[in-house]
């Protein structure tokens, strides 16, 4: 897996301040995306131990709130066999910091067992996030007014309440 970015403070990308890991890859290619360089499965810089080990340390600071994966697209069954491994260790090390995970794919026509993006790694991934953006980016659709998404069709989805109820449960109207 590569990665294009790493925002070591980020208020816009979650709740609080955020470690942001952008990741390469992304079979969406939605019109309008604000970083098509990460379509590219190559782009930015490989994934690495010391990746892990630099994002695992910045976690490690008291006023960090949590992780955010974007993308690219933390989903792609590539980038989901690695980034599973790292939100494993996020909550064993530091169970009190909160997971976001952005995605252009829809929860349960893409993600759910059998779906098209389900992998073998998909239920225990989704099982470390607290909040997912689901949904492509729809640039008819774009609102700017949105808090923490850009088109009106994605959601803001209470993954921890959606596991418990077992039907889509909104974090955010």
């Amino acid at each position: 897996m590569h990665y294009g970015n790493i925002k070591e403070f980020d208020v816009a990308d979650g709740e609080g301040v955020r470690v942001t890991l952008f990741v390469s890859g992304c079979t969406n290619h939605c019109e309008g995306c604000f970083q098509p360089a990460t379509w590219n499965f190559d782009f930015g810089e490989p994934y690495t131990e010391e990746t892990e080990r630099r994002l695992l340390e910045l976690l490690d600071r008291p006023f960090i709130d949590g992780l955010t994966l974007l993308g690219g697209e933390p989903f792609e069954p590539e980038n989901q066999a690695v980034l599973v491994k790292l939100l494993r260790k996020v909550k064993e090390r530091l169970p009190e910091k909160t997971v976001w995970s952005y995605t252009g794919f829809v929860y349960e026509r893409d993600l759910l067992p059998g779906q098209r993006k389900h992998t073998d790694v998909t239920d225990e991934m989704l099982s470390y996030i607290d909040v997912l953006v689901d949904g492509p980016f729809v640039l008819a659709k774009r609102n700017l007014a949105l808090t923490f998404r850009g088109s009106e069709n994605q959601r803001v989805l209470d993954l921890k309440k959606t596991r418990e109820q077992g039907t889509a449960v909104l974090y955010i109207e």
